[in-house]
């Protein structure tokens, strides 16, 4: 096994995109539990997509600020409570020696999913997953200029038709283009620089000491912003972001539990099962319309990005 750091599983919510921190997996004869990790990341999957669906419903009623800001009070609280039971606690989880990375990753987190929830009111869920799904390959891309990781023609390529499925759904000559529909690929690139500073603080820092870090300074950074627009939510809205947070611990639980039974790159292509539970939910709960283009470009993203994921764990095993 290498130890080379995973890249984030595929997600676009808070609890999604922070990423716990992944524990080794037991290894041995009788104790092979990828079967069940595998089904508990289809499950987390499904969640997210809940969680999506319920900040889509919060951010059409509420300044997004708002909403992404309770969401982190929350997400912070459950990583502390986290922390404080690993090995040296929350005193351990202080000491990084990357302060200013650390911090630089939870402001850029918490405003990937300011912007996510602001596409998500504007676009729909399906297309803005269909284009954020692209931030695997800007992960890849970015990798090799700042972190030095060699990305050999065949990434390249990969890559290249990847950013062909995003023209594909985001028609730029058919004259349904908008600056909104540049949401999603913002918040790709903002998730993508997120996971690669990531890797890089993963070269000094454990990765409990990123997952508090995560939750903390992303909480303090949107509260700086969030709290101008504070307002009380209707009594029918707080069950909504009270399903909204559960959603965000048990999702981020049954990660914890998946990452101890399987290595993140068996688990990885899984992940990519939320943009089925999106596009239901879009068309069913949002009248969405899923566009044939849509699909196809999709398609080509995530094959690109299965592709780029085979090839990265290739070059691992080649590497370990």
């Amino acid at each position: 096994m290498t130890d080379k750091p995973a890249q984030p599983p595929y997600a676009a919510s808070a609890a999604a995109a922070s990423a716990p921190p992944p524990i080794p997996p037991v290894t041995g004869p009788g104790t092979d539990k990828t079967g069940m990790a595998i089904f508990l990341m289809c499950a987390v999957s499904f969640i997210f997509a809940l969680q999506d669906a319920l900040s889509r419903v919060l951010g059409g009623a509420y300044p997004p600020e708002l909403i992404v800001m309770l969401r982190y009070w929350v997400f912070a609280a459950f990583v502390i409570a986290m922390t404080a039971r690993q090995p040296g606690g929350i005193r351990r989880a202080l000491r990084t020696r990357r302060p200013v990375t650390q911090i630089a990753r939870g402001v850029i987190l918490a405003l990937e999913v300011l912007v996510m929830i602001e596409s998500f009111v504007r676009l729909g869920l399906i297309e803005t997953h269909a284009v954020f799904a692209v931030y695997p390959l800007m992960i890849a891309a970015l990798s090799g200029p700042f972190l030095g990781e060699k990305v050999g023609w065949r990434r390249w390529t990969a890559i290249g038709i990847g950013f062909v499925g995003i023209l594909v759904i985001l028609q730029p000559g058919g004259g349904v283009m908008t600056p909104a529909a540049l949401l999603p690929a913002l918040a790709a690139l903002l998730f993508a620089v997120y996971g690669v500073l990531t890797r890089h603080v993963s070269r000094d820092d454990p990765a409990s000491v990123s997952f508090f870090w995560t939750g903390t300074a992303g909480a303090v950074a949107i509260t700086l912003v969030g709290i101008w627009e504070w307002q009380l939510l209707a009594l029918g809205d707080w069950i909504w972001m009270a399903g909204l947070c559960i959603c965000g611990m048990t999702s981020h639980y049954l990660m914890i539990r998946a990452y101890e039974m399987a290595e993140a790159s068996a688990l990885q292509p899984f992940a990519y099962t939320q943009l089925v539970w999106v596009s239901l939910i879009g068309v069913i709960l949002f009248a969405e319309i899923l566009r044939s283009n849509v699909v196809m470009g999709a398609a080509i993203v995530v094959g690109a990005g299965l592709f780029t994921l085979y090839r990265q764990r290739r070059s691992a095993a080649r590497s370990t």
